[in-house]
């Protein structure tokens, strides 16, 4: 990475979303299972619910202290690290984050007091309105800040102003509707609730090899078992939608995705296995499976699948197209203010004014993009292919763990429904060991939608190398080292707090003794 103000930027956003994000799926997925389980304890007055309530509430508390601090850190960067970006696109990505503020963080915030505080002072039914709130907060929270995400996908709903120089918002509900943020939603929602199952799988399997809370830890696995299963086949389901959509929208990510160097007839293959070599442009060893992806990208056995060698041709088209709009725009700003544009200046400028971004890439060559050489043109197309490798073992890596993870949830629903949980130590050990998976899986997903995105901080709009403030390198450096050393520092206080919390694990609810005075049987064998 050489060491610029774009490459530190870069680096410095990615540490701190991926540093976030460790805590936004543990907090919509806990959020949920709570909302069940406290459902369960009202519906039945079972004690035993309440209990399992208000013990993962705990774990969710921690978690989402953590969570809010980390994520309140990003969005001043927008204005501290990405300033160009803020003024270029605010007008439509600054309208999702501040209502996620007004709806979602509110609503959030103000019943997770309530379910903290309110257990003696609320009604049954209503502390159960209460923990559902928070759970509709959290999945509200993440909508807006997909939808403003998505957007940066496939930038619908907006166009560019070449009076003020910015992007405007021409059609909100295209925004809030747009098909990559609806399917980026439903995708990261579901590995939230996968990441939450998971965890409360292995810690109740933690606490079953203990022999300690056993009640507890059993009905707990059994929520987490079946929930699990229902959430890991449906991110399979919409991990699939997404590869479709990434086929209309962002045909140069799923072809580094799939390390397809060359177009693939109908029906493409899949390659399962393989070393991409992005200087000989060729995947060595590869291993397909005839095809598959055909049916992920295209839903078809008779559709071709574009490969990165025709994209770039197809970009270098566009980069010159993107010249013709940017001599438009210029002789526009060149007139004098207030003077009608004409129509031939207009015309052209609307013809070719959505290829501008690609025009914007020469900015890395040449300060005035008019003036690029024609291998100059070449270089700037071929900046539109992200880094292969990464991309294609990040999306390797976050499959085998979803196939995983449906095989470990679908075997400890088998043993939930024939209750035999406990009956096998070693399966008990695997799903404590795999608490950590689904997080990396998580991140795994960051990296194939964030970083198969460059050099685009906007698709196809922005180039990243264009949005970034005027800062110095130093200065960069610093905080960096700033935010390393705080969130590290946080990051153990999280972790010991989780620990101590699980260690000392939930607080029994005494059951009521009957009249002789004597405890029930049933409540001397809850243990």
């Amino acid at each position: 990475m050489e060491l610029d103000v774009v490459s530190l930027s870069r680096l410095q956003f990615a540490l701190t979303a991926l540093y976030h994000f460790l805590f936004v799926p543990l907090t919509i997925g806990l959020a949920i299972l709570l909302a069940i389980m406290e459902t369960v304890y009202v519906m039945t007055g079972r004690t035993i619910w309440k209990d399992m309530t208000r013990f993962w509430g705990t774990l969710f508390g921690i978690n989402f202290v953590l969570g809010v601090a980390t994520g309140l850190t990003m969005e001043f960067q927008f204005g501290m690290n990405w300033s160009y970006y803020s003024h270029y696109v605010g007008d439509i990505f600054g309208a999702p984050l501040a209502i996620e503020g007004l709806m979602a963080f509110f609503l959030e915030a103000t019943f997770v007091g309530l379910f903290f505080f309110g257990w003696d002072r609320l009604s049954k039914l209503g502390h159960l309105v209460a923990t559902w709130a928070v759970a509709l907060g959290t999945n509200l929270s993440a909508l807006w800040i997909l939808i403003a995400n998505g957007w940066m996908q496939n930038p619908v709903g907006a166009a560019f102003n070449p009076e003020t120089m910015r992007m405007e918002v021409t059609d909100f509900w295209a925004v809030l509707f747009n098909p990559v943020a609806q399917a980026k939603f439903v995708h990261t929602v579901s590995a939230g609730y996968v990441t939450a199952a998971l965890f409360v799988l292995g810690v109740s399997a933690w606490y079953l090899l203990q022999t300690r809370h056993v009640a507890l830890a059993r009905r707990s696995m059994t929520v987490a078992a079946s929930f699990g299963l229902a959430a890991s086949l449906s991110v399979v389901v919409l991990g699939d939608e997404s590869g479709y959509l990434a086929t209309e929208h962002q045909q140069m990510k799923l072809a580094a995705i799939e390390a397809m160097w060359e177009t693939e007839p109908a029906p493409a293959s899949f390659t399962a296995f393989g070393f991409p070599d992005q200087e000989a442009r060729e995947t060595h060893y590869a291993i397909h499976i005839p095809g598959l992806m055909g049916l992920i990208a295209t839903r078809s056995l008779t559709t071709e699948v574009p490969g990165i060698k025709d994209l770039v041709a197809r970009a270098e088209q566009r980069v010159r197209e993107g010249i013709i709009a940017y001599d438009a725009l210029q002789q526009i700003r060149a007139l004098p203010r207030g003077a009608a544009i004409p129509a031939a200046l207009r015309q052209s400028f609307e013809t070719h004014g959505r290829q501008l971004g690609y025009a914007y890439l020469l900015r890395r060559y040449v300060d005035d993009p008019r003036q690029a050489t024609p291998e100059q043109i070449a270089r700037a197309a071929n900046d539109t292919v992200p880094q292969v490798a990464p991309l294609f073992w990040s999306f390797r890596i976050m499959v085998g763990l979803g196939i995983f993870f449906i095989l470990l949830t679908a075997t400890f629903f088998y043993l939930s429904a024939r209750h035999r949980l406990d009956h096998h130590r070693w399966l008990l050990w695997v799903a404590v060991c795999a608490i950590p998976l689904p997080w990396i899986a998580a991140e795994m997903g960051w990296i194939v939608a964030e970083f198969g995105r460059q050099p685009w901080i906007i698709e196809g709009v922005l180039p990243t190398a264009m949005a970034v403030s005027h800062l110095g390198v130093t200065e960069v450096l610093l905080t960096i080292a700033g935010f390393t050393l705080l969130y590290s520092a946080l990051a153990v206080v999280e972790m010991g707090l989780m620990l101590k919390a699980i260690r000392k694990g939930p607080t029994i609810t005494p059951a009521p003794a009957p009249a002789s005075g004597r405890a029930p049987l049933s409540a001397l064998a809850a243990e």
